[in-house]
């Protein structure tokens, strides 16, 4: 099995990582086969502009362009964070066409049948969002043909969503970047990440946000849909649960995050998701949870 996937779709190249754990250079590696079998077969004749839609690391983004500038005199990003409602927006960051600026944006209608949800992951702090959050992401990657996800951090704590596959292999190396990535939680910061919630559209988008009930977490969540509550006891949930509703939110699931459990426990289904998770720990996959593959099928279903 590939690491990494390729497909072309009508003028846009569809891009992402598999469910199968490894490192860049097994990756990269996987790309440029893809890519070279790709070209090789005709499947990509080349042309005036090719777009790229789907997630990269910035090793692969290389090997991307390198083989793809070959072929098209311009190469544009799909970026889900500038993008507005009804519209899908790439970004110029390759021309030899004296159409096509770089820099310059592209504006693709979206699809019409295309839906999207917005889901928060609050709660207050030291419940483990980050470790859930990442663990998540890889648990819709396992599922086939799932929509398409994409996974931010909402607060300035330098816990970004490369957080938790850095620390399974360096964790000091983690904990030295998330230093210099933290920041105060500012009302500026809010503001710039309330926008980019707003301009996010992919399937399903996911977020996380600081352990506060704040002006600051109201304006950033609530651009969102739908809510998941982590919590360490009962008493968390009713504040959680109302700042959600008066958001407008659905709450899709209440998770009390047990840290010194041995396994996962779920206790309702519908209507809303209802369990435990056991021992969010940085630096742990998590993904194969029961309660964080149940979440993850929940929110495959509401799209």
């Amino acid at each position: 099995m590939t690491t990494y996937h390729i497909r072309l779709e009508g003028d846009v190249l569809k891009v992402g990582f598999s469910a199968i754990l490894a490192t860049g250079d097994q990756i990269v590696r996987d790309a440029a086969a893809q890519l070279d079998a790709m070209i090789g077969s005709g499947e990509l004749p080349g042309g005036s502009l090719i777009k790229i839609n789907g997630r990269t690391s910035v090793l692969v983004s290389q090997v991307l362009a390198d083989k793809l500038s070959k072929l098209y005199e311009a190469i544009a990003f799909f970026d889900p964070k500038i993008g507005d409602r009804g519209l899908d927006r790439y970004v110029i960051t390759i021309s030899k066409h004296p159409r096509y600026i770089v820099g310059d944006t592209l504006d693709i209608v979206r699809s019409p049948q295309q839906s999207s949800i917005k889901v928060v992951l609050c709660g207050f702090a030291n419940t483990g969002k980050t470790c859930f959050r990442d663990g998540l992401k890889q648990a819709l990657l396992q599922i086939s043909n799932a929509p398409e996800s994409y996974v931010i951090s909402g607060c300035p704590d330098g816990d970004g969503s490369w957080y938790g596959e850095t620390a399974r292999r360096d964790l000091d190396l983690a904990k030295k970047l998330k230093a210099e990535y933290k920041a105060r939680f500012t009302p500026e910061f809010a503001q710039l990440k309330a926008q980019e919630v707003k301009g996010v559209n992919t399937p399903i988008f996911i977020f996380d946000v600081g352990g506060r009930i704040s002006d600051e977490n109201r304006l950033i969540m609530a651009s969102a849909t739908h809510a998941v509550i982590l919590v360490k006891d009962q008493s968390e949930i009713a504040p959680w649960q109302g700042f959600c509703e008066s958001l407008g939110l659905e709450v899709v699931a209440i998770i009390y995050s047990d840290y010194e459990g041995v396994s996962d426990a779920i206790s309702e289904e519908t209507p809303i998701l209802r369990g435990s998770v056991h021992r969010l720990q940085r630096g742990e996959d998590v993904s194969n949870r029961p309660m964080v593959q149940a979440l993850a099928r929940v929110l495959v279903k509401l799209i």
